[in-house]
């Protein structure tokens, strides 16, 4: 790093301030969240939480899943989601499940963001809409919030 990027990163530092939030960070509430939905069905393989502009705000993925590539997919599926339920239906969009040879991805609405779950073939799909339904408007409350901005 050179002297004028250092410089100009501790004028920049200076100027910037830290604001308390009260309780837990929001994407840490979002984890957790995450992660219970994991533990209540072990065949899942992964989860996800993007914007409907397709930026990740948590996951809890395999290793060999790219969270940022797969936030972007996400987004994109949500929105033709909405679209589609909107042409066909005039009305609002909950839910889309992909089935693969590999297993399942279910993308959820979410408020302006959405939840997508990695399942494997063996899942219980009523049970994963069972679980996963809750969890989603659980995260659009806490992504919702006020003073959660």
């Amino acid at each position: 790093m050179t002297a004028r990027r250092k410089l100009l990163g501790h004028a920049l530092m200076g100027r910037l301030t830290k604001v308390a939030m009260s309780g837990p960070e929001p994407n840490a509430v979002v984890l957790a969240e995450l992660k219970a939905l994991h533990d209540r069905i072990p065949q899942l393989t992964g989860t996800l939480v993007a914007s409907s502009d397709g930026l990740l705000i948590a996951h809890d993925l395999p290793s060999h899943i790219e969270p940022s590539g797969m936030a972007a997919l996400a987004a994109s599926q949500l929105a033709l989601s909405h679209r589609l339920a909107a042409t066909a239906h005039d009305g609002g969009f909950y839910d889309v499940v992909v089935h693969g040879t590999g297993g399942y991805v279910v993308v959820y609405a979410a408020s302006w963001a959405s939840l997508t779950v990695l399942a494997g073939p063996e899942v219980n799909v009523g049970r994963l809409h069972l679980e996963s339904r809750p969890v989603a408007r659980r995260i659009a409350d806490h992504l919702t919030a006020p003073g959660k901005d």
